[in-house]
């Protein structure tokens, strides 16, 4: 990782340099656990999953249209009065702890008529935006339609009580000696009624007060829907680092967007061939530099990542890097295009790195070296014999998803079962973690295997974790290919995961 003699390139190497000593994983709340039997609706599973910046707000989506939100609490305890903090009568935190905050309906199931297709509400992505007058703001994408959310704490208004005089009126608050004057023109002694008549002719009428109270409650606003603008399903959204434009990629195009305008956007990246039987590969992931606001990258369904440059042209067909691992020779069987279909990009915190996740690995990517990845990860070589089975259960097509430290020292990505692996990848690491997304996160886990310290440039192929042929995890359990973590996110500045198993939120500290 020593390449280049930038000062950005020292500073990557710096943050992945340090093996560390490996972390001890804990559990630490859980949101939606199910208890022993429950059958889980289809509309709860959560789909997305994403921190804020700050790290202080989390954002999960589900396939029933969905967004939740979660907001830290144990750092506002932290940075509180001292003398406030010591009249509670609450220990001190341990660990980190959110709440739930708010949620809100984003998307609702439509019916494409001219095409006769039912586009489902799943959220398939969230991204948070900055911050403005401590508003927070969102994108949330379906497959067809993207939108932008204000979340804003608004002051409740209620009725605190009602205008009558107490001296007027007695124990069940009617005022006395009262005639009430029916419709019909008749008078009544009904104590019941809310308008009465005193001797003086005035009307008195018990009216609502509505006053502003000290508590707030977050209120969600749709303030844009960018709509209209893919004919396939957008699986990727990614904000730029401008603050001002983001974009949206289906199967075979990628828009650019400015926050401001819903209406109009700019295709930057178009792969759809002349005649659509030329078809070779599709996008599958795309995501903007942390850092520069012209440069952004997405990868494809061969296993190729193209970096492209937004200054070199209006329409970037032309790439500026291909990262490719080279086939190795006599590897190719039926599925190898199948498991070479990249799920998932994310650009490191540092920018000068890139972590891609296929059916198989876990790929460390140098944008500065298109030769190879830096370090590869072997998730599921275990299942290299089972391939044919998953191909039949359409298991082999699940897209996992990925995600980095804050300081480019560890990777994680998830597995069958619920369980999750944590991958140490700065220079001389040996940490391999395999979790369980449950309570006892550690009851998965087993010896790892030690191996020589080498190069990070030299990681190649290595195995981290034991491979058997069994289709079974380390422990020799069978897996169960119906339960699958796909969704995890690492907080951006402390070792903190948030899992998403099923309808269940699962978070970990270390």
């Amino acid at each position: 990782m020593n390449g280049g003699g930038s000062e950005d390139g020292a500073a990557a190497a710096g943050d992945l340099g340090g093996a560390g000593e490996p972390l001890e994983w804990r559990f630490s709340q859980v949101f939606g656990e199910r208890t022993a039997g429950e059958e889980v609706q289809e509309v709860d599973i959560i789909s997305a999953i994403e921190f804020d910046k700050t790290g202080g707000h989390l954002a999960t989506g589900d396939r029933g249209g969905r967004v939740v939100l979660f907001e830290r609490t144990d750092t506002r305890e932290a940075n509180g009065n001292r003398k406030d903090l010591e009249k509670t009568d609450r220990p001190a935190r341990t660990h980190p702890e959110f709440h739930y905050r708010t949620e809100f309906q984003s998307h609702e199931p439509e019916f494409d008529y001219l095409k006769s297709l039912e586009i489902e509400e799943k959220i398939n992505k969230i991204r948070w935006c900055q911050t403005a007058n401590s508003a927070q703001f969102l994108l949330s994408t379906n497959d067809k339609t993207i939108k932008f959310w204000k979340v804003q704490e608004k002051k409740i208004k209620k009725v605190c009580d009602l205008n009558v005089d107490p001296s007027k009126s007695v124990g069940n608050g009617t005022f006395a000696n009262s005639k009430a004057y029916m419709s019909n023109g008749s008078s009544s002694d009904d104590s019941s009624n809310e308008m009465s008549f005193q001797s003086d002719g005035i009307c008195y009428l018990r009216l609502p007060k509505v006053i502003t109270s000290h508590d707030t409650s977050p209120l969600a606003k749709c303030r844009r829907i960018y709509a209209h603008a893919h004919d396939y399903h957008i699986n990727s959204i990614s904000n730029n680092s401008d603050g001002e434009t983001f974009i949206s990629a289906d199967d075979l195009r990628i828009n650019l967007w400015n926050l401001e305008i819903s209406n109009q956007s700019f295709n930057i990246v178009d792969v759809k061939p002349a005649n659509m039987e030329d078809l070779t590969e599709v996008i599958t992931s795309a995501e903007f530099h942390p850092t520069h606001c012209n440069m952004l990258a997405y990868s494809s369904s061969k296993g190729l990542i193209r970096l492209i440059d937004l200054r070199q042209s209006a329409l970037c067909d032309s790439h500026s890097k291909l990262f490719e691992e080279p086939e190795a020779p006599g590897s190719r069987s039926f599925f190898t295009e199948i498991i070479a279909s990249i799920s998932d990009i994310k650009f490191a915190k540092d920018g000068r790195h890139m972590l891609s996740r296929d059916y198989m690995t876990l790929k460390l990517w140098d944008i500065n070296m298109d030769s190879g990845p830096v370090a590869t990860f072997q998730v599921h070589e275990h299942l290299r014999p089972k391939l044919c089975d998953l191909y039949e259960n359409d298991s082999i097509f699940d897209k996992f998803e990925c995600c980095l430290s804050g300081n480019g020292r560890r990777v994680a990505t998830g597995s069958y079962s619920n369980l999750f692996r944590v991958i140490g990848c700065a220079e001389g690491s040996t940490e391999s973690a395999t979790l369980e997304a449950s309570k006892n996160p550690m009851r998965r886990q087993s010896a790892t295997p030690s191996r020589p310290s080498r190069s990070l440039r030299s990681l190649s192929n290595v195995v981290r974790r034991g491979s058997d042929s069994s289709g079974a995890d380390t422990n020799g359990n069978a897996l169960d290919f119906t339960t699958k973590l796909l969704h995890l996110a690492w907080h951006p500045t402390e070792n903190l995961l948030a899992c998403a198993a099923s309808n269940s939120l699962y978070m970990y500290y270390a």
